[in-house]
């Protein structure tokens, strides 16, 4: 398991990492996002929704628990758990048959943690108790492309 550690100054850092990342994001890919409420989630999955020209769809899915979002032939599937009450409800909606469909971003994925396939990317957000602005995040791998991305990361 490899980790990495980046900070953003300012929500448009965020968006901006998120939009770079986007751009080696593929059908199958799982992003699990977690932290705390207002530490950077949904702006982050509003940055990979800019880089496919979504960024005005985007709503949050925590009543319906994902929103589907497409451009072309890539679907992305913004998922929001934080509501469930384990992962027998993730699996009673079908979550895992979308997995292999499109590009999954699931905030508070930790929760269904049993759900997820092997390999996935867990980018965690935190708050700087000095800076309200500053976000920093880290991310845990064990997949060598995202290991190889994040060495030589420009953003």
């Amino acid at each position: 398991m490899s980790h990495f550690q980046f900070i953003t100054k300012k929500e448009t850092d965020t968006k901006n990492f998120a939009k770079s990342l986007a751009t080696h994001l593929k059908k199958s890919d799982i992003l699990v996002l977690t932290g705390e409420l207002g530490s950077g989630k949904t702006k982050f999955v509003e940055g990979i929704l800019s880089y496919f020209g979504l960024e005005n769809e985007i709503s949050s899915p925590t009543f319906t628990i994902v929103n589907e979002y497409q451009k072309g032939d890539v679907k992305i599937y913004h998922f929001d758990v934080y509501r469930l009450e384990d992962s027998s409800e993730f699996y009673e909606i079908g979550g895992e048959e979308y997995f292999e469909n499109g590009i999954c971003l699931i905030e508070w994925g930790e929760l269904i943690e049993d759900a997820l396939p092997k390999e996935y990317l867990h980018i965690t957000f935190a708050k700087d108790d000095n800076n309200e602005n500053l976000r920093i995040i880290n991310i845990d791998t064990n997949l060598k492309k995202w290991e190889d991305y994040f060495e030589n990361i420009k953003y």
